[in-house]
């Protein structure tokens, strides 16, 4: 037994300097992916160093010192995590906004797949961990020479990291640790991450008395129907539509009345904030001063008059998502009710939405469409493209990834000709918008990007599908809404800033907020230079980011 307590006596100073040596792997990590300037990586590596190590002069007790680093542990394993799924960047405001809207299931095919990321982490973070357990089981103790060696040695690394600090000041332009030094920049994303909650929680607590005062430029006595289907994940360079060269989309094909854009960007690459953008007339621009006050398309509908009704295939998760959608007259929620329901099944409950016969009408769909585990996302039957699986986040397993994703394309192809279909049954006026919420990375160059939501965006998260479809009762008596349509084909659109104004123009409601300049359907369509809604919710051109189309 007293050679076991002299083992640990032992290991305990090294299981320390494990400790510190685990904590700065990603400050080295960064300083490399960011290209960072010497003084500024000397900064990165240096000061963050000198205060762990201040901390593990605390007490004799590594338990204490461990307890202590544990916050700075748990965010050097998520950066590490990050760093292996996106190549770069700190954890971002946006990265800890989905832990909180992201449900269960989806968390856990994430994690089945980063399983290396996972491993490595424990291997670096876990054994110190333990040691400082058993440690404290046998009040075992750091002597008071080492336990002054170290804090001499903090207080020298720190000194010397405050002096590469101001060098970093000195020498590189814009440099400030909320941008620059980790972890000082994850716990500022982290502060502003629960600041943005705290907003979403008192819109959900206190709802705005919000008007768009809508005016209907149509008899009451016309009947019309309008649905709006929001796709999850889907880029548009895996639409057979948009030149792509495998048969995703057959059943959109030989489609009357379908006009699609093909020069379409969202204005985000995370849902949480390309949903709410889509569903109201907020855009990048105007997304931090507006969101928390306004109200969706669907409160401009009902005020012009219309039955509303939303129909979404994702769980709640408490977003603004939940509470634009909640807006409507019905709202349903499918994987509430059960976890495993398939898009496909929407048309069910979008048929019976119309058998209320309401002469103006108005259906939001929101899709599970091709979210990660694309497998997942459609039955068998509809695996058309195979070998479809094992699917796991590995670069030499591209072929079947992209294989299972264009199978989801496939689904949704038939989701959206099914409800065309239906709508072609209505006696009445009708049309249907589709557009993704954003697109996905598939390892599709030498960065070996992967999934979405990065805090740098790439082409393939950004370009998304935009399609309209106007029945033949629409098209005649409205032929100068098609032809306007038409015209914009070939134009640079934002489907964050179009999706709602184009709507109002095809239904003919008419709001004070509602830019004609955005709306498809007008011969007033503007182009304007792409823009994009960073981490921080700032707009910025995404000539920032040196996105082009490959």
């Amino acid at each position: 037994m007293s050679r076991f307590n002299n083992s640990i006596h032992r290991w305990v100073p090294i299981m320390t300097i494990w400790a510190l040596a685990a904590l700065v792997v990603p400050c080295v990590a960064l300083g490399i992916t960011e290209q960072l300037t010497p003084a500024a990586f000397a900064t990165a590596v240096l000061l963050p160093l000198g205060v762990y190590t201040l901390f593990t002069g605390v007490s004799r007790r590594p338990l204490i010192a461990m307890l202590l680093l544990f916050p700075w542990t748990f965010l050097s394993a998520f950066q590490i995590v990050l760093l292996y799924l996106f190549g770069k960047s700190i954890i971002a405001v946006d990265m800890f906004l989905n832990v909180v809207t992201t449900n269960v299931t989806e968390a856990s095919e994430l994690l089945a797949n980063l399983l290396p990321a996972i491993f490595s982490v424990l291997v670096l973070y876990l054994p110190p961990i333990i040691m400082a357990i058993v440690a404290a089981c046998k009040n075992a103790r750091l002597t008071r020479h080492f336990l002054l060696r170290t804090r001499i040695t903090g207080v020298a690394i720190t000194a010397t990291g405050l002096l590469c600090l101001t060098g970093a000041y000195l020498t590189v332009p814009h440099y400030r640790m909320i941008n620059d030094l980790f972890p000082v920049n994850v716990c500022y994303n982290l502060k502003l991450a629960i600041q943005r909650t705290c907003e979403t929680k008192r819109y959900q607590t206190t709802p705005p008395d919000y008007q768009f005062a809508t005016v209907s430029e149509r008899a009451d006595s016309i009947p019309e129907l309008y649905v709006v289907v929001i796709g999850e994940t889907s880029r548009a360079d895996n639409w057979q539509l948009f030149g792509y060269e495998r048969p995703t989309t057959p059943d959109l094909m030989d489609v009357e009345g379908l006009v699609a854009y093909p020069h379409t960007l969202s204005e985000s690459n995370t849902t949480h904030k390309s949903v709410p953008m889509l569903l109201s007339h907020v855009d990048s621009y105007t997304f931090a001063d507006s969101l928390s006050y306004i109200k969706s398309l669907i409160t401009a509908f009902k005020e012009g008059g219309y039955a509303t009704a939303a129909v979404s295939n994702q769980q709640h998760n408490g977003s603004y998502i939940d509470f634009f959608l909640q807006e409507a007259d019905t709202c349903l929620f499918l994987k509430d009710i059960s976890p495993d329901t398939k898009d496909i099944e929407l048309t069910g409950h979008i048929r019976d939405i119309l058998t209320a016969d309401n002469t103006k009408q108005l259906i939001v769909v929101h899709t599970y469409g091709s979210h990660f585990k694309y497998n997942d996302r459609y039955p068998e039957e509809f695996a058309y493209f195979t070998p479809d699986a094992p699917l796991e986040a590995l670069p030499a397993l591209r072929p079947k990834l992209i294989n299972a994703y264009d199978n989801t394309i496939r689904y949704t192809s038939r989701l959206l000709g099914d409800i065309i279909a239906m709508l072609n049954e209505y006696h009445g006026v009708s049309a249907m918008i589709y557009t993704s919420d954003h697109g996905e990375d598939i390892f599709d160059d030498e960065r070996h990007l992967f999934l979405h939501a990065s805090p740098t965006p790439s082409y393939w998260q950004l370009h998304v599908p935009l399609l309209i479809w106007m029945s033949r009762d629409f098209r005649e008596r409205y032929p100068a809404l098609e032809a306007a349509a038409r015209s914009n084909v070939n134009s640079q659109v934002s489907s964050s800033a179009s999706l709602f104004p184009t709507l109002m123009s095809l239904a003919g409601l008419r709001a004070g907020v509602v830019d004609t300049t955005r709306s498809l359907a007008s011969p007033a369509y503007r182009p304007r230079p792409h823009t994009y809604l960073t981490d921080r919710n700032e707009s910025v051109d995404i000539a920032t980011f040196s996105i082009s189309e490959p």
